[in-house]
């Protein structure tokens, strides 16, 4: 693989983790890459001169490897070509390190990105909840500058995804109150209409924000949307509930965050309840066990009217 760092010690050797294999992701497709994810990371760094520094980190669907150039401390994250890769390469250029980890260097039909090297091991998750609520917060609005026109549109997935719900309701037992489905409708009207133009990270919650040096939390894997920024107030509560003991606790979280995203409270409720109750229904769909308790969690004093 050569010494990009021009000396030290020898680059290390890239090992695929078997926890990387065993992701439900690969049950059914995907083998073929993985098994050449070790040529795969020799030839990326061949080709931008880089040099392999430690193991494999990994989440679902993507692995990230840890490389120097130049004395730069840079990553490479490789994930099966698709159209997800492109759309991320996209957000990162339009964020351009505005809150998000800077991108270096792509190659979008390899499914491969240089990135700036985060704290790997430092995520919005180690820190207590109370302290990541409002953090989030703010990364809504740092984010929340003019969109692309292009871009899909949180009115859109909201619109989309209402007709759906009364029948997924009912093939799935019923699973809560009917005046809930009510509630999730009432805000879903709302939801179908907004000016807002601004940008907005539809994949936003603590495991994805990361320890930085430029800024000191910012953002990975941004999924780029134009609309609402409390589009994502549900999914951030629902990945920490588990944290939280009550309802009283869960109410002071959610107006933690929606008040430093300077979102209005009944607003952020109503995505809230939407977004919970679509979830929810999905989970059950997808066979999923713990999510929909935690929407219901969830729901439970958000809900109410």
């Amino acid at each position: 693989m050569g010494r990009a760092d021009g000396g030290g010690p020898a680059p290390v050797a890239v090992v695929v983790p078997q926890s990387f294999r065993d992701m439900p992701r690969w049950w059914r497709e995907g083998t073929g890459w993985l098994e050449a994810l070790p040529r795969l990371v020799r030839a990326y760094c061949d080709r931008w001169q880089l040099a392999v520094t430690g193991g494999m980190a990994h989440g679902s669907n993507a692995a990230v490897v840890p490389v120097v150039r130049a004395g730069e401390f840079l990553v490479l994250r490789l994930t099966p070509p698709g159209a997800a890769v492109a759309a991320q390469v996209e957000a990162l250029r339009f964020w351009d390190g505005r809150g998000t980890v800077r991108l270096i260097d792509a190659d979008v039909e390899g499914g491969v990105m240089l990135l700036e090297r985060l704290a790997m091991d430092a995520s919005l998750e180690g820190l207590p909840v109370a302290e990541a609520m409002p953090l989030l917060g703010r990364m809504m609005r740092r984010l929340a500058v003019p969109a692309p026109e292009h871009v899909p549109r949180t009115v859109d997935v909201v619109a989309a995804r209402m007709p759906a719900l009364p029948g997924e309701w009912e093939r799935c037992g019923r699973p809560f109150p009917e005046s809930t489905l009510v509630r999730a409708f009432e805000a879903g009207e709302r939801l179908s209409r907004t000016e807002s133009r601004l940008a907005v990270n539809g994949d936003l919650h603590s495991g994805q924000v990361l320890r930085g040096e430029r800024e000191p939390w910012l953002t990975v894997d941004p999924v780029l949307m134009r609309g609402d920024i409390a589009y994502d107030l549900a999914r951030i509560l629902w990945t920490r509930i588990d944290e939280m003991d009550d309802e009283g606790d869960i109410l002071r979280h959610f107006r933690s965050m929606a008040d430093a995203a300077g979102v209005d409270r009944d607003h952020g409720r109503d995505w809230v309840v939407f977004r919970a109750v679509d979830y929810w229904l999905w989970g059950l769909t997808a066979g999923l066990t713990e999510d929909p308790q935690r929407c219901r969690r969830l729901l439970a004093p958000l809900a109410r009217r």
